[in-house]
């Protein structure tokens, strides 16, 4: 697959592909799109919200779906441990981060993920 670089740089829309071509495999996403299903979901979404979506974006760009939903659950807490860790992180995403993250993200949940414990603080 050819990705055009100078396309991906000038045009912030083009999210569905990058030069590593996973994100180019998924459908396309944007950031309304993202947007729309969160307020389907009673989400709106703040900074945070989209810095833990970026965050799965990047992962998946970079490494595509290689941690467990658990394993990426951990890698997420160390990020925002100083914001509450996984408590916090539940308090964004009653639907679970990485389940509810996965899915405004515009990516496939990661293996391991479909565990109940991944849905609502509770």
């Amino acid at each position: 697959m050819d990705v055009d670089i100078n396309k991906l740089i000038l045009d912030e829309g083009a999210a569905e592909t990058d030069p590593l071509g996973k994100l180019a495999e998924l459908p396309a996403w944007s950031e309304e799109t993202a947007r729309a299903l969160a307020r389907q979901e009673g989400l709106t979404l703040t900074d945070e919200h989209w810095e833990v979506i970026r965050l799965l974006r990047e992962h998946y760009r970079l490494h595509g779906n290689d941690l467990s939903g658990p394993r990426l659950l951990m890698a997420l807490e160390e990020r925002f441990g100083a914001r509450g860790g996984k408590k916090h992180l539940y308090e964004l995403f009653p639907g679970g981060p990485i389940s509810q993250g996965t899915r405004l993200a515009g990516l496939p949940p990661p293996p391991y993920s479909k565990d109940p414990s991944f849905g609502s603080v509770e």
